[in-house]
């Protein structure tokens, strides 16, 4: 069995990673809330861009060149294309795009979930998710466990897994 000073040592690492992932978990909770309301036009803004593309493009080779979510074709002429989001010009090459985005900075913290191994930004998530684990492992480390406050530790966080493995199951469409 581990020792007092084992439990206090873990007890004082525990409380200063906490202080220092504090600022990191707040930043994460305001975009993951952002992110909910991604399909919304919540804190969004039109923005209008000109995109020089090459002439002559078709509907299909336009929604390509374009690389657009959700891209639809509304009507073909001979001479421009319109789609749902603005319109191409064949003889020019220009598409006039019209979408709505965030903010710069509220675009920021949008970006920072969905950072992949092609971010910087990964790196702040691996090093926060390995910062949660470490809470996760040292909240049951820090009491010894014979104590009350250990084991209905186990049966609260047993409850909150229970609970999140529904709500992943059941709750995701």
């Amino acid at each position: 069995m581990a020792s007092m000073k084992f439990h206090n040592s873990l007890r004082r690492y525990h409380r200063w990673l906490g202080f220092f992932l504090a600022g990191i978990m707040a930043i994460y909770a305001l975009s993951g809330i952002l992110l909910i309301f991604r399909t919304t036009d919540f804190l969004q803004y039109e923005q209008t861009v000109e995109r020089q593309l090459s002439p002559g493009l078709a509907g299909a080779e336009l929604g390509e060149s374009l690389r657009m979510k959700g891209f639809k074709l509304l009507e073909e002429t001979d001479n421009q294309v319109r789609f749902q989001q603005g319109i191409y010009d064949k003889g020019t090459g220009v598409a006039v795009v019209t979408d709505k985005d965030y903010p710069l900075p509220l675009a920021k913290l949008v970006n920072l979930h969905k950072a992949t191994t092609n971010s910087p930004l990964f790196w702040l998530n691996i090093t926060f998710g390995v910062g949660l684990l470490f809470f996760v492992v040292s909240a049951f480390l820090m009491f010894l466990p014979k104590t009350s406050v250990y084991k209905n530790g186990l049966l609260i966080a047993g409850a909150g897994f229970v609970f999140a493995l529904l709500m992943v199951v059941f709750g995701s469409a």
